[in-house]
């Protein structure tokens, strides 16, 4: 798969590399959307499906958590107008706290090592709480 990376690609990806394989007609079956529809998305002539088809494509193919984010973001890169990825707005509306620190960090300008030093912190915390 040469070039860059697109929802489209990464979801043709996903089902020709499915065990067992997954073809175009039939992930198209079970997503309920015509085949056509859903060689326009691999091909990148349209964008990515609703959040409900994402939601289902991710069960179908048996994507993991880190391709899941991967999807969703691709899918909100693929849409014409500025998207949050689908796993985030339901997490940003429900904590006070996330929608604190996103505008602190838009209003300072927040730069990449400060996230990477907030993220790492978060991780660590992640890592010593599984080990309990």
């Amino acid at each position: 798969m040469g070039g860059k990376l697109t929802f489209g690609s990464f979801l043709r990806k996903k089902r020709l590399d499915s065990d067992p394989y997954i073809s175009l007609r039939e992930l198209a079956r079970r997503l309920k959307i015509s085949p056509v529809y859903m060689s326009d998305i691999e091909t990148g002539r349209d964008a990515a499906p609703s959040d409900a088809v994402l939601i289902n494509i991710a069960e179908i193919l048996k994507l993991d958590k880190r391709e899941r984010e991967l999807m969703y973001d691709l899918a909100a890169e693929s849409k014409s107008y500025t998207a949050v990825p689908a796993d985030l707005p339901g997490y940003i509306t429900t904590n006070e706290y996330a929608k604190i620190a996103l505008r602190v960090a838009r209003d300072t300008d927040a730069t990449d090592t400060e996230w990477q030093e907030f993220i790492e912190k978060l991780k660590k915390r992640s890592e010593t709480e599984e080990k309990k």
